[in-house]
């Protein structure tokens, strides 16, 4: 198996040159479960762990590897597993924050040269959305791709594509129906071999379908959206890699009920730049775009040229990961105090001893 088929390029051998040298073997991850992994290595589908060194070395979950990684290896032939003793350097890493109350990343995918953010064209059509996955893409360090699906049972189409391109300033949207195959081979353009694709989205916008569709036969299960509020169960229960026919390569991804920022600076200057631009134009360096004379922001506000809603949105995601950012700086505060609190310890014990 040559693993330029699963994405491997002078960037990653690089970084592999090193460990090649000590006999270790690469391979990418294509599935990730709990504590064990699946990985694809040039010879053979691997079940692997990480060494006991690599997990006492993780301080947090993005420490571990993650679907689309690739990863150091000792391989065992007989029993076609693997020990995964390190991470190769990311090219690029699509994260958010882990659902519930604790304040830790989840990464969703890593290494990913595309992301088809799918958005139903049915009830469950939400611009304020697409804006809230553009800044997590664009932070990712992957070219997003709107995705815009169901095509064939929207009724206002041409409106709703008009709402895209206003939000999503110099992305490519692309219109399709899976569920007919309508406008499927847009997406060929980004599914070049060796070329990683991720699908995000909520529950319910199909990109379970649009997998099956591109994979020629029924990989992922498929089930319909409820009626009334045009959500979808979590079809995918897991993040996973998988080789296209043309052989590009394409992860699918459990949808998310909730999105929320894990950081975001960068990418919200790429989502509103039409509102940072204006920003600049402003009297005042400081402006607050409220009460200040000279506002830029609030004259477009007034004049129509800039949709309250969007700037409402950008100030709410703004306020999010101003939190975010403040509840991590708190949380590494407490990590580093523990951590010293641990060797004054042991150095204590040790002058005792």
């Amino acid at each position: 198996m040559n693993l330029e088929l699963w994405g491997w390029n002078d960037f990653f051998a690089n970084h592999f040159t090193p460990y090649h040298h000590q006999g270790f073997s690469v391979a990418r991850v294509v599935i990730e479960c709990r504590n064990s992994y699946i990985l694809q290595s040039e010879n053979a589908e691997l079940s692997a762990e990480v060494t006991g060194k690599l997990r006492y070395r993780a301080n947090k979950r993005q420490d571990f590897p993650a679907v689309g990684d690739w990863v150091v290896i000792r391989v065992r032939e007989k029993e076609k597993t693997a020990t995964i003793h390190e991470i190769l350097p990311r090219k690029s890493k699509f994260s958010r924050k882990a659902s519930g109350a604790e304040t830790t990343e989840q990464i969703v995918a890593t290494n990913i040269d595309t992301v088809f953010l799918v958005s139903g064209l049915d009830g469950d059509f939400n611009p304020r959305r697409i804006e809230r996955y553009l800044i997590l893409a664009w932070e990712s360090g992957a070219n997003p791709v709107i995705v815009l699906n169901k095509a064939d049972i929207c009724p206002n189409l041409e409106e709703c594509l008009a709402e895209v391109e206003s939000v999503a300033l110099g992305v490519p949207i692309i219109t399709i129906s899976a569920a007919t195959s309508q406008g499927l081979e847009a997406l060929q353009t980004y599914l070049q071999p060796g070329q990683t694709v991720a699908l995000l989205g909520s529950s319910g916008v199909g990109k379970s379908t649009i997998t099956n569709q591109l994979l020629g036969e029924t990989v992922q299960t498929v089930q319909t959206v409820r009626q009334g509020d045009n959500r979808g169960k979590h079809t995918t229960t897991h993040r996973e890699l998988l080789r296209l026919p043309n052989r590009g390569l394409i992860i699918d991804t459990p949808g998310m009920r909730e999105l929320q920022m894990w950081s975001g600076d960068e990418g919200i200057s790429g989502s509103f730049a039409d509102i940072e631009e204006l920003a600049q134009q402003c009297r005042f360096r400081d402006c607050q775009h409220k009460h200040e004379p000279g506002c830029a922001v609030r004259q477009a506000l007034q004049d129509g040229s800039l949709d309250a809603s969007r700037f409402a949105n950008y100030q709410k995601l703004q306020r999010e990961i101003k939190y975010m950012e403040t509840k991590q700086d708190q949380r590494e505060y407490i990590a580093e105090k523990e951590k010293w609190k641990k060797i004054t310890k042991a150095m204590r014990n040790y002058h005792k001893g």
